[in-house]
């Protein structure tokens, strides 16, 4: 498994059309991603299970990747944070 901890910085967080971006990115990968904030895990594929994690500007979260393509799914999806999502 492989994991990154990251933080949120753009200004919508997890919502809408980042969740969209983040789960496109993901569905992409077959490996199986979780996205974890505070004490709950979601499966990253899911646009509703990425949507009820209310990770907003400034939310700490894991992002976890299992399988044949976990480093490369964690490194873009982590880089898709990092640009803010193009925002």
């Amino acid at each position: 498994m492989t994991s990154i901890s990251t933080k949120l910085l753009n200004e919508s967080g997890l919502h809408a059309r980042p969740a969209h971006l983040f789960v496109t990115t993901a569905q992409k990968y077959q490996s199986t991603i979780h996205v974890i904030k505070d004490d709950k895990k979601v499966d990253g594929k899911s646009i509703l299970a990425i949507l009820t994690l209310g990770a907003s500007k400034n939310a700490d979260i894991v992002i976890e990747a299992q399988g044949d393509d976990e480093k490369e799914a964690v490194t873009e999806l982590g880089a898709l944070i990092e640009s803010n999502f193009g925002e």
